[in-house]
């Protein structure tokens, strides 16, 4: 994956899980690996010269202000920015209790989102991944509010791909991976099927370098899925139809802004 080579990568929620996996694999590239987490990221990874850690609470804007304030002035620019920091409520949902929405979209949508456009802003060329889910495609019963994030994150990827078509922005779709993050939802059931973190890091890495722009670690839930992307297929074309009228709204301006650049 030479793709990787020289490039200035961070990764959100590197201090387990997936996050985890991915920095281990990517510290055998001669790259720079910027690991951020609110929790200290362990021993055996933090002793390696070529991994660099911010510990903040990516959920809190003023917190990613500070972060991207620190990366413009310590490392230029990013360009590969792996938002894989999130969480789950496994829980029957019943109380109106507006903060704890706020908490699970904050982290799960906020955050990514407007880490994306500062991103671009600074680095246009960059490429963009957030990890989503398969729940983005299908609710599950425990999951309301997280499959709900999920979602979210998955409208809005087509919309602003359509929107901003030369710029990267790639969402993966993990299915249940072995980690501590069932536990952390509330010692939730790790559903069959499950797929370990390693396997999932590799794939969403691997579908970066190829130039993905959706990366399906299991091939189960991609078949499962069938009808589901027979749909989406079938609706590019009434999208590509909101685009056109969408440059003729705002292309010139987008001209202009690209022109003076």
């Amino acid at each position: 994956m030479k793709f990787f080579f020289h490039k200035h990568i961070l990764v959100t929620g590197a201090s387990s899980g997936i996050g985890l996996e991915i920095v281990k694999i990517l510290v055998s590239f001669p790259c720079k690996i910027i690991c951020v987490d609110v929790k200290p990221l362990p021993e055996s990874i933090s002793v390696w010269g070529k991994v660099y850690f911010l510990q903040t609470d990516v959920s809190q804007k003023e917190h990613l202000d500070e972060l991207f304030e620190k990366l413009t002035s310590e490392f230029g620019k990013i360009d590969v920015f792996i938002a894989n920091a999130g969480f789950a409520y496994y829980e029957k949902l019943q109380e109106p209790d507006w903060e704890h929405l706020e908490k699970i979209f904050a982290l799960n949508v906020f955050s990514p989102i407007y880490s994306l456009l500062k991103t671009k802003k600074n680095n246009a060329e960059a490429v963009f991944c957030i990890t989503a889910s398969a729940m983005a495609k299908m609710g599950l019963a425990g999951y309301s509010l997280y499959s709900a994030t999920k979602a979210a994150l998955d409208r809005f990827a087509e919309a602003f791909r359509l929107e901003n078509p030369d710029f990267r922005l790639v969402l993966v779709y993990p299915i249940a991976t072995q980690t501590h993050f069932f536990e952390s939802a509330g010692n939730a059931p790790l559903y069959f099927p499950s797929q370990k973190a390693s396997y999932v890091a590799l794939r969403i890495l691997k579908g970066i370098a190829k130039g993905k722009s959706k990366v399906y670690p299991s091939l189960l839930f991609r078949l499962g899925y069938f009808w589901g992307f027979l749909q989406e297929n079938l609706n590019y074309f009434y999208q590509k139809y909101t685009q056109k009228i969408f440059r003729k709204r705002f292309g010139q301006i987008f001209g202009k802004n690209k022109k003076k650049s």
